[in-house]
């Protein structure tokens, strides 16, 4: 569904999709829904072999999938690519369209309750609806040190998905939101990926008609950007 902003509507594309998050539909499921387990997909030719290795995708709709089918979200298509290269994945995905930050810290603990065992990596991708709710970036770096003190304390290796503010917020916000990312990184020893859109944010037809949420091909474009990125997160066996 399209966006209805006033403050970014005459936006460029650019800076539209240098904010692209997730929307501002209401939550389609409740914030404490228990992520599922993202389907097994083909290895084809390649042997998958070693350890499980589970990864819990904790997002917003860009991790559930906004207006795309079972099983062409990021965490499905992730998932899908690292068994097609031997890796024995098991990605988790546990995004909720709507969330903020807020959302996310107040639900953080209960979906790593509610999982079989500890993942061995966390996907942490949230930020979007704060820049679209023109959340200060004090209060989405509170949040994120909430959810980055959760997870070091259970011991479970993170790998950040950076977003970047558009222009229009004024040098000031857009430097405190885009140096947070980078900055929460360094203070918990995590991994970054500084803009995880950044292979497609200038491409409108790999976005959806609301030039927000990527389209299947959009996705796979992510995951082939990404890919590298998530396998060197990962803990060795």
């Amino acid at each position: 569904m399209p966006l209805h902003l006033p403050s970014i509507g005459r936006l460029p594309v650019l800076a539209l999709l240098s904010l692209a998050a997730c929307s501002q539909e209401p939550e389609t499921q409740d914030s404490a829904t228990v992520a599922t387990d993202a389907p097994a997909a083909p290895a084809g030719d390649v042997t998958v072999a070693g350890p499980e290795r589970v990864i819990l995708a904790f997002g917003d709709s860009l991790f559930a999938g906004y207006g795309l089918g079972e099983t062409e979200g990021y965490p499905e298509r992730l998932q899908a690519s690292l068994r097609g290269e031997g890796v024995n994945a098991r990605v988790i995905d546990a995004g909720v369209s709507g969330d903020t930050s807020a959302a996310g810290a107040q639900r953080l603990g209960f979906v790593l309750d509610g999982l079989e065992r500890k993942p061995d990596l966390v996907l942490l991708e949230l930020g979007g609806n704060d820049l679209l709710r023109g959340i200060e970036p004090a209060q989405t770096r509170s949040n994120f040190e909430t959810m980055l003190d959760e997870l070091q304390s259970r011991d479970i290796p993170v790998l950040i998905m950076g977003m970047r503010a558009p222009p229009n917020y004024g040098p000031e916000f857009q430097q405190a939101f885009d140096g947070l990312y980078r900055e929460l990184a360094a203070q918990y020893d995590a991994e970054l990926v500084p803009f995880w859109l950044e292979s497609i944010y200038r491409d409108p037809a790999l976005f959806q008609s609301d030039r927000i949420h990527p389209t299947a091909a959009g996705i796979d474009r992510l995951v082939a950007d990404t890919g590298d990125e998530v396998r060197a997160a990962l803990p060795a066996n």
